[in-house]
């Protein structure tokens, strides 16, 4: 349950219990009809009283809710971590060798909003990493942007090695004469300008997450700055893939 929801049946029940109150005071519909009721009840207001107060202070669902998330979240943390080691083994093999740095586990969830109120957008919730460089690049892409909006696009794992399709667009008129021919899912549906600024991830892999209705959610997406070759492996796609089936069992915001 998420937190906002847990906060608004506290805030439902505080507000059940006091309408009730309310109208036991006012006796409203009637002073029959509640001489009825609590004739046999004596201890319905003092109970009504008691839990309006332990809902309004304690807010009860919410904090049960707020608990049963933070250890959700330390269990799948651990997981995430222990996936990301055997990770790092893969990047080992890769020629040259990729820093222990380089290697980016990025979780992402789907949000609305003002600009695509409806569709939403991409938005990294957590990214896990040995170090802190390099750094990531601000980016929330649409659906169909980038690997993970193809990801989204496609509700599939894909995989793009950025790295030879940089080698082969140097600039922005082979670029743009390579969207003329091929069109622009080839360039993740890149600008020249977006293209620029993020092909420095030569190897990037994205898993779609998706709910206990199968719906989907976010998604998983690993990157390096190159050897899309030696990281493609059997391997990584079953670390990534029991990843995304842990998160969304416990939702991307745990993650």
């Amino acid at each position: 349950m998420r937190l906002g929801t847990a906060r608004a049946l506290d805030r439902t029940a505080v507000l059940i219990f006091t309408v009730t109150l309310s109208a036991i005071t006012y006796r409203f519909p009637s002073a029959s009809f509640w001489e009825g009721v609590l004739r046999d009840n004596s201890y319905a207001i003092p109970t009504l009283l008691a839990a309006t107060g332990l809902f309004a202070v304690f807010t009860p669902v919410e904090t049960l809710t707020a608990r049963s998330r933070a250890l959700r979240s330390v269990t799948t943390r651990q997981q995430i971590h222990t996936a990301l080691g055997r990770l790092l083994e893969l990047g080992r093999a890769v020629d040259p060798p990729l820093d222990i740095s380089d290697l980016g586990l990025h979780v992402w969830a789907r949000r609305r909003s003002l600009r695509h109120p409806v569709s939403g957008v991409l938005v990294r919730v957590a990214t896990y990493r040995v170090g802190t460089n390099p750094m990531n690049r601000p980016f929330s892409p649409t659906k169909g942007v980038g690997v993970v909006g193809l990801c989204w696009k496609l509700n599939q794992e894909i995989g793009v090695d950025v790295e030879r399709l940089a080698g082969q667009l140097p600039s922005r008129y082979e670029f743009q004469q390579y969207v003329d021919r091929h069109g622009t899912e080839p360039v993740m549906n890149f600008t020249w300008e977006q293209f620029y600024r993020f092909k420095h991830r030569g190897a990037v892999f994205a898993f779609p997450i998706r709910n206990a209705r199968s719906r989907f959610v976010g998604c998983l997406s690993l990157d390096a700055s190159h050897g899309f070759t030696e990281l493609d492996k059997p391997e990584l796609k079953a670390q990534m893939g029991r990843l995304t089936i842990v998160i969304g069992q416990v939702g991307v915001e745990n993650a």
